[in-house]
């Protein structure tokens, strides 16, 4: 790691022990982001993976629409969790959606302590309010379309993760734009997971105006297949927010190491 960009985290890492950010609010259902000066988010590598201090989260994505998220106090969470693509390691949380199959699956393995559907297969919204060891995980439900041009009330749940003082939302399989009490009920998030294939889920147009609403400081593109409809979507987000390549699939992420505005990180994979 480069001397100056070392000393840059260094100096925001004092920063944050001299002023820490508020924990996110419990029992509101809201999440409030704490602005920090512009600074790079730690790739994984560069801290051999080392055990995380309280402020940091581990981010891994594994591909499609499942990322690995790990705390300091080894709380590990799989998203959309299904039984094509999984982290190599047996999370305690799973989070599903309903959309189709490489979203969850009917047999995740028994050692889950927590699976959290995005759906409720009784009828009527998910509702989770999940509190374990360093994570409060949350959920806002969404509709979703079906196969013969209907709907499905209800079929999908963004997922909320607060951690470390950070708001972090996975989208899942988002089927439109987002209504202002769903926003509310979201609160403002530092981190978002979205897809962007333009297609399956919900038109560039739709993402790129669901960003500019939710304005989250890291925006980690996902289920997106191919360049082709990664850069469909890249091209259109440049007008408003810059753009980096991630170097590698796994990011270590802190209030101290978030962007000051929106900017969007593409990580490896589909």
């Amino acid at each position: 790691m480069p001397m100056l960009r070392l000393l840059s985290i260094l100096s925001m890492a004092l920063v944050l022990l001299a002023h820490p950010a508020p924990a996110a609010a419990q029992g509101t259902g809201r999440c409030f982001a704490v602005s920090q000066g512009p600074s790079p988010v730690v790739p994984a590598a560069a801290v051999h993976r080392a055990a995380l201090a309280a402020h940091e989260v581990r981010l891994t994505f594994v591909g499609h629409a499942t990322w690995l998220i790990e705390t300091a106090s080894g709380i590990r969470i799989a998203t959309d969790y299904n039984d094509y693509i999984r982290p190599s390691v047996v999370p305690e949380i799973a989070t599903m959606n309903r959309a189709h199959a490489t979203h969850y699956s009917l047999a995740p393995d028994p050692a889950i302590k927590h699976v959290l559907r995005g759906w409720n297969p009784d009828g009527g919204p998910a509702k989770h309010d999940l509190t374990l060891a360093d994570v409060r995980v949350r959920n806002v439900p969404t509709n979703i379309r079906d196969w013969a041009g209907g709907h499905i009330p209800n079929g999908n749940s963004i997922f909320i993760f607060e951690i470390a003082g950070m708001c972090i939302g996975h989208l899942g399989h988002l089927h439109h734009t987002l209504s202002d009490r769903q926003v509310a009920q979201i609160g403002q998030l530092d981190v978002v997971m979205v897809a962007v294939d333009g297609s399956y889920t919900m038109d560039v147009a739709g993402v790129v105006e669901t960003l500019k609403t939710l304005r989250a400081r890291l925006i980690l593109p996902m289920h997106y297949f191919n360049p082709y409809t990664l850069n469909r979507f890249l091209d259109r987000i440049r007008a408003d927010f810059p753009v980096e390549m991630a170097s590698g699939t796994s990011m270590v992420v802190s209030q101290a190491t978030l962007p000051g505005e929106p900017r969007v990180l593409v990580v490896p994979g589909n």
